[in-house]
């Protein structure tokens, strides 16, 4: 469990979820109440509305009925213990930590335009560089200008180095900084890369180029493709998820936005349909912003309202 002035700011950063999900939930019931269908039916429309998946929430409404006689007399803190333990359950395996252990360790950001994806960059970026390593970044986005801009403000506020060239062959300007960053001894590459899936052929012949292009120059890499997925696009996030998993091996999720929506049980139905896990989720605009995904810290942010009504 993560300490608690950081599941403080969680809790803050998933209030539009939690109001969306476990404050409607609580109101429900006052005191001690039958489970009717009609009440397990009101349960799983505010499961399925926080976008945790139809097919997920049903089958969380299946176990809730298997565990609750139905008509049976239960209170609110009950329901949600169940809840909470059933959601952790299917969440348990958390990413298998990556350790930094060869220069540089390369990381391959992918993502739709638009996600959130050059912010996260810069979050990583500081995430790295307040634990004392050296960071380079790379704008492998080189026709978006908009995208290599904010990389430059990023590279200020994290204290990242940045190597860039506009309308460039983006495999060029990754040969480039990687032999830079391997010469000089730099800890941590971030590549950023095009995010158009409208062009998905192209994509892909982009995506496999500047693969084959890191191999070349550091045959071990690239140590982890992280794909960026904004929550607010609720089972959006799925289809772009599976879409770009079709194009290249995707290790770990970087999950943004949340503060920005009610629909935080995606995390949920990601976890559950992907065999992908979450790595990191984005709770705010600032540098700070970004967590390591903890399960069980998720899901007692999602409920975390205070006493539920027992009487």
């Amino acid at each position: 469990m993560i300490f608690s002035s950081a599941f403080n700011r969680l809790k803050q950063g998933l209030s539009r979820s939690r109001t969306q999900f476990s404050n409607r939930l609580s109101k429900l019931f006052t005191g001690s109440v039958p489970l009717t269908d009609e009440l397990i039916e009101e349960i799983e429309e505010i499961l399925i509305s926080a976008d945790i998946g139809v097919e997920l929430s049903i089958d969380i409404i299946e176990d809730l009925r298997k565990n609750f006689p139905l008509n049976q007399v239960v209170e609110m803190n009950s329901v949600v213990e169940f809840l909470k333990s059933d959601l952790m359950r299917r969440m348990e395996a958390d990413p298998t930590p990556v350790e930094v252990t060869e220069k540089p360790h390369v990381i391959l950001v992918v993502g739709v335009n638009g996600t959130g994806k050059t912010t996260s960059i810069g979050k990583l970026a500081y995430h790295y560089t307040k634990q004392g390593k050296s960071v380079l970044l790379v704008a492998g986005d080189t026709f978006r200008a908009a995208a290599i801009e904010q990389l430059e403000v990023w590279s200020e506020r994290s204290g990242a180095e940045l190597t860039k060239k506009e309308a460039a062959d983006p495999s060029s300007v990754v040969y480039d900084a990687l032999q830079s960053a391997r010469q000089r001894g730099i800890d941590v590459v971030l590549i950023d890369t095009a995010g158009r899936l409208h062009t998905q052929k192209n994509l892909m012949i982009e995506l496999d180029k500047i693969q084959r292009v890191v191999k070349k120059v550091i045959p071990s890499a690239p140590h982890e493709t992280l794909l960026v997925i904004d929550a607010t696009t609720g089972q959006n996030g799925l289809i772009q998820a599976r879409q770009f998993s079709e194009v290249t091996p995707v290790d770990h999720l970087f999950l943004t936005k949340l503060d920005g929506t009610a629909k935080g049980g995606i995390a949920i139905a990601i976890h559950h349909n992907l065999d992908i896990p979450v790595k990191y989720i984005g709770i705010g605009e600032q540098r700070e912003d970004i967590q390591d995904f903890d399960a069980a810290s998720y899901v007692q942010a999602l409920f975390e309202v205070g006493s539920y009504p027992t009487t």
